[in-house]
C-alpha cells in the first residue's frame, strides 16, 4: 500500500514537472530587445523600430486575464486566455486575436494579417514600480542607444562631456536637463523620415532633428517647413551640436 502510494505521489510530481506552467506562462513585462539591439549598432533609430516592431512593450497578467501593449504612441488592451496547444490568445476589442507563446526565456508574438512576427525579452533593468507602460522599453533603449559618455566636438559647450541617462536625464549639454527620443506617433509623422528628440530645461523645451552614424551624433535645429494652417513638417536646419561617443 505504501509503495503504491509512493508511486502515485511520484507520478503526480513528475507530471507536474512535465507540464510546468512557468515554462509556458507569458505573464509579466516584456520588451522588444531585438529592436533595441539593432538600434544600438549606431544607425537610424526609426529604421530599427520599424524593422523589428511595431510593438515595443507587453504587460500581461495571466491570472487576471488581462494584456496590453504599446507601440510607443498607442496602448492596446485585451483579454488573454490560455490555448490547449500551449500558446495564449489575446482578444482585442474590435480586432483579430493575437497569439503569444513562450520560447524559453523569450516571448514570441505570432505574425498575423496586421503585424509581422515579433520577439520580446524580459527587461534587464526594470523601471521603478508603478512606471507607465513603455517605461521599461524606453529605459533599456535610452541606455543602449544614448548611454555612455559623449564629447561635444562642435557647438555650444565644445569640449565638454555629455551623459544621457536611462531615465531621460541629460548632463553636460548646454540648455538641457531632460531628453526624450521620438518613437512613434505625431512626433514621427511630423519629421518625415528623420529621427527627432525633445530637449528641455526646467520644463521648457523644443523638438530637434538628430542623425546617428556609428559613434557620432549630429543634432540639428528643427525647422517647420509647413504653412501656418498646415500640419507641422519638421526638417533639419542649422547643426547645433556634433557629439562623439567616447
Amino acid at each position: 500500500m505504501r509503495k503504491a502510494l509512493a508511486f502515485s505521489l511520484l507520478a503526480v510530481m513528475l507530471g507536474g514537472c512535465a507540464s510546468d506552467p512557468a515554462k509556458t506562462d507569458v505573464g509579466g513585462t516584456w520588451i522588444n530587445q531585438v529592436a533595441i539591439d539593432a538600434a544600438s549598432k549606431g544607425g537610424p533609430l526609426r529604421e530599427a523600430l520599424q524593422a523589428y516592431g511595431p510593438n515595443l512593450e507587453w504587460e500581461i497578467n495571466t491570472r487576471a486575464g488581462q494584456a496590453r501593449y504599446t507601440n510607443g504612441f498607442e496602448i492596446a488592451e485585451g483579454k488573454v486566455i490560455a490555448d490547449p496547444a500551449g500558446s495564449w490568445k489575446v482578444d482585442f476589442y474590435g480586432s483579430s486575436a493575437t497569439e503569444l507563446k513562450r520560447d524559453g526565456k523569450q516571448l514570441l508574438q505570432a505574425a498575423n494579417d496586421n503585424e509581422p512576427e515579433q520577439v520580446f525579452d524580459r527587461p534587464k533593468d526594470p523601471a521603478p514600480e508603478g512606471a507607465p507602460l513603455g517605461a521599461n522599453f524606453e529605459r533599456a533603449l535610452y541606455t543602449a542607444y544614448m548611454g555612455g559618455s559623449w564629447k561635444i566636438l562642435s557647438g555650444p559647450g565644445e569640449g565638454a562631456t555629455v551623459q544621457f541617462q536611462g531615465d531621460g536625464a541629460v548632463q553636460g549639454l548646454p540648455g538641457a536637463d531632460r531628453y526624450a527620443l521620438c518613437l512613434a506617433g505625431d512626433c514621427a509623422s511630423m519629421s518625415g523620415g528623420n529621427d527627432n528628440l525633445w530637449l528641455q530645461q526646467n520644463g521648457q523645451g523644443n523638438a530637434w532633428i538628430f542623425m546617428r552614424k556609428d559613434k557620432q551624433l549630429e543634432i540639428f535645429q528643427a525647422v517647420n517647413t509647413a504653412q501656418a494652417d498646415e500640419v507641422p513638417s519638421l526638417a533639419p536646419g542649422t547643426r547645433q551640436w556634433l557629439l562623439e561617443k567616447q
